[in-house]
Parts: C-alpha cells; structure tokens; sequence
C-alpha cells in the first residue's frame, strides 16, 4: 500500500443549475483496493466518476489522483487511468481484434508492445474466437470482456468502472468480478459503481450514495457493526398485516418479506428492540439476525439516516 491515496477529494460538489448531482463527497482510497459506489440509479454514482476522471469540471471541491491534482496533468494522468463507462462505447463496426488495435494506438503503444498486449488480454478474456467477429454482435458478456481488455490495455494503475455488469448474468457477473480481484492483486485501484448488493459485498471499501450524498462508508464489515439498526426476523401467518403494523411505529426502520419470512430493522435508539415487537405482536416469534449489506443500504437511506 502506498502511503498517499490513490484517490483522494475534498468537498467535490456538482450541482446541474438548482440540481445538486454531487454534495460535498470526501474520499480516500488506497493502492490495491476495490473501492465501490453503491446506490440506486440517479444517485450520482456516474456523476461522481466523470469527476474523478477529469471529465467533469466540479463547482467546488477538489480531486487528487496519485497525490497530484487533476488539473494541468490531464495528460500525464490518462495514461495512468482506465475507464469502463455503462454504455457499450466501443465501435460496433469494427472487429474485437481492431477495437483493441485503435485503442493500442489511442495510448500510443508502440507495435511490438502493441501486438504482445493484445495477444495477451484476447487470450486472458477468452476473445481468441471472436477476434474477427464484429464488436456490435457480441453477447452482453462477450461485449463486457472487450470492454475491459480496452480498458485495461495500457495496464493502467487506476481503474473506473462505471456499472460494468448491468447488462450481464450473474455467471458473467461473477467471472468479471474474479478479473477484477486479479487486478488489484496485481496492485491496480478499482473504483467500481454498482447497484447490486452481492457486488457492493466483493468491495474493500465502499460509499453509500442518495441524492448526491455520501450516507455511509466502510468496508462492508464495519459498515454492518455500526448500522443504526438492529434486524430480526419472524415467520408465520399474516406475515402482509403484521408488516403494515410494524411500519406503523417510529423505531422500526423497515419490514420487509423475503419469502416465508419478514425482517425487521429496529432503531438502535431503541433500548429494547425485542420487547417492544413483542409488545406489537403477541403472535409471532422474533429472533435476531446478522445484518446484511442490504440491511446496512436500507438503514441509511430513505431518511433513516437521519439522527
């Protein structure tokens, strides 16, 4: 790990006219680590990454990349830097081979260099088959394997990944993310933004983003210690009622049905979380359970949060 962050602002802030994409975000982000923006779409997620990569100019706040700021070392810092957008934004007309032969030439690869990289990422993503086979015909994960291979041609130290698996199944999903943890084991940063708690869950660290606020962040780990809510669960009959009356009092935070159970999120405000849903259902038996990332998501946004 290095000693200065990888990444690193101050109150960056983009506001859109009256709109506030981006509030004050404040980020530190080491050498190695898979680093995650969680939130719903809309959140600012892909706001948040335009400005880390110099794309979008910030109305306030400050962005440091590798200990340097952005402006005035635009170029030097693009060829440390990989960035895989949402949308497919290869050339659908051109070949898997010339895709990777025009951003080779983009990064200003020299030709025997050139030809060993691509060599190497069509063999490592599995692109040996479709080499000749025109980019715009590929597979969601055919497309997302020559998305990274671009990306990551010029063996960038940092890499941007904006929703890289929204168009993907979980099997794809889950061979992407095993590419991933190759990188940073290697010692490439990944800011990586996503809307699917299993993938949050892979992160080091990550950012809980709402409405351009940072809510929370931590590893997933600490952010499940320090939730303010407490979860139990419960099965039985009229699971839809007991539900409605839960929701009803002030300290439950969230009941929601997974299958033939309810879970219950109970402010930590609440000095005894289980008497008092005993107290609002006499019918059922509620037993206490490890939270999840979801639980975590749930508790702090929403305006759970607040308090």
């Amino acid at each position: 790990m290095s000693q200065a962050p990888v990444i690193e602002s101050r109150g960056l802030t983009k506001r859109f006219g009256d709109n506030t994409a981006i509030h004050e975000l404040d980020l530190s982000i080491e050498q190695g680590s898979i680093y995650g923006f969680l939130g719903p779409n809309g959140c600012g997620k892909s706001t948040a990454i335009r400005m880390l990569t110099g794309l979008l100019e910030p109305s306030s706040g400050d962005v440091k990349l590798f200990g340097h700021p952005i402006r005035h070392h635009e170029e030097s810092l693009k060829q440390r830097i990989g960035y895989m957008t949402q949308k497919f934004s290869l050339y659908d007309n051109l070949s898997v081979l010339e895709n990777l032969e025009f951003v080779a030439t983009i990064y200003g690869l020299k030709r025997k260099l050139r030809k060993a990289r691509i060599q190497e990422l069509i063999a490592l993503y599995e692109l040996s088959a479709l080499s000749k086979q025109l980019a715009g015909s590929l597979s969601g994960g055919q497309k997302q394997r020559l998305a990274l291979a671009c990306a990551t041609l010029h063996q960038p130290e940092l890499l941007f990944l904006d929703e890289p698996t929204s168009a993907v199944d979980p099997e794809n999903r889950r061979d992407f993310w095993e590419h991933l943890f190759d990188l940073s084991d290697q010692g490439t940063t990944i800011l990586v933004s996503t809307h699917y708690m299993d993938e949050a869950e892979r992160c080091h660290a990550l950012a809980i983003l709402e409405n351009g606020n940072k809510r929370a962040d931590g590893s997933p780990q600490q952010l499940m210690e320090k939730m303010p809510a407490i979860v139990f669960e419960t099965e039985g009959l009229h699971l839809r009622q007991l539900k409605q009356q839960l929701i009803a009092h002030q300290d439950i935070l969230s009941a929601a049905q997974i299958g033939s159970r309810l879970r219950i999120l109970v402010s930590k405000h609440q000095a005894q979380p289980l008497t008092l849903l005993n107290s609002l259902s006499a019918t059922h038996h509620f037993s206490q359970v490890r939270p999840s990332l979801e639980d975590v998501f749930v508790a702090n946004t929403g305006g759970r949060h607040v308090g």
